[in-house]
């Protein structure tokens, strides 16, 4: 199958190109320069520019583009960013795709990123299922806008799988990354009370439910792609420890993360408890169902 990939360059997306050539399929990646290959298109998604020829013989577009959320602090041009990466990139993508459905040379699938960030920070005693409403808080509201952005897409009746992802975790990016090298250290801290739940999933585990939406035509709609056995922050940062054999000693207080993040800080500090309903109900087993088989398997890796 040929692959078209938006946010190509991250994390993620060089993971998933990696494992679609492996497997043998072809890969096309959309960059904001100058083509360098064959496997390369342009576009511009702020101006909602895209090349001509970018959709040509896919069969999959894969959305992944979108600014770091937890790179800098949030000022307004950051949130600008962090909405305009999203909305535009997703608008772009889904009305040529709409318009090629229209001229009846559409391609049948899209596979969009969202987030879990989009049930907020405040959970009760029950978990958040796809069919939880969205939360109210800046994030929140930022999936809301970048899930809709692909409704162009949907009304033109191209199948489309919203993947509300949490943290991804894996050495080579994202979190495990950054963490990695002070949890080695002994320097590894609870933040808060640790009461929080927070959701996460290996990126081998990723991977697969990105392989099962692109070849399940059955998939469509949002799938929560998170651990299935809910982890706390508490949990996780003594497993963490564990798994690294070192101590844990060392407690964040809630304060000094709002004083040093405001907004920002609610993501670490609230409560996320988050559940994948409707990937076990559609069969999909994770490899990694709890916090500390995704950990073992992240840093075997």
């Amino acid at each position: 199958m040929r692959f078209l990939v938006a946010g190509s360059s991250g994390f993620l997306g060089t993971a998933l190109q990696v494992r679609l050539a492996d497997a043998g399929h072809d890969v096309v990646r959309l960059v904001r320069r100058r083509p360098a290959s064959t496997h390369e298109r342009r576009w511009d998604p702020d101006s909602g520019d895209l090349d001509a020829s970018a959709l040509d013989g896919v069969d999959i577009v894969v959305n992944l583009a979108g600014a770091g959320v937890f790179t800098r602090p949030w000022t307004e041009s950051r949130r600008a960013l962090i909405v305009s990466s999203r909305v535009n990139t997703t608008q772009t993508l889904a009305r040529a795709m709409a318009e090629r459905a229209a001229a009846g040379t559409g391609v049948a699938t899209l596979i969009q990123a969202s987030g879990v960030s989009r049930y907020g920070t405040t959970s009760g005693s029950q978990p958040h299922d796809e069919r939880s409403p969205a939360g109210t808080d800046f994030l929140s509201q930022v999936v809301v806008q970048w899930e809709a952005a692909a409704q162009p897409a949907v009304d033109a009746g191209v199948r489309t799988v919203f993947l509300r992802t949490a943290p991804v975790l894996d050495p080579s990016g994202g979190a495990l990354q950054v963490m990695r090298i002070p949890w080695s250290l002994g320097l590894g801290a609870q933040l808060g009370d640790g009461r929080q739940h927070m959701p996460l999933v290996g990126l081998e585990d990723y991977l697969r439910v990105l392989e099962w939406a692109a070849g399940d035509p059955t998939a469509s709609g949002a799938y929560n792609v998170t651990i299935p056995n809910p982890t706390t922050n508490a949990e996780f940062t003594t497993t963490l420890a564990a798994v690294l054999g070192r101590p844990t000693l060392l407690r964040a207080p809630g304060f000094a993360f709002r004083a040093a993040l405001g907004e920002l800080s609610q993501q670490l500090l609230g409560d996320m408890y988050v559940v994948p309903t409707r990937l076990t109900e559609a069969g999909f087993t994770f490899r990694s169902p709890d916090v500390e088989s995704t950990l073992r398997s992240a840093l075997s890796r």
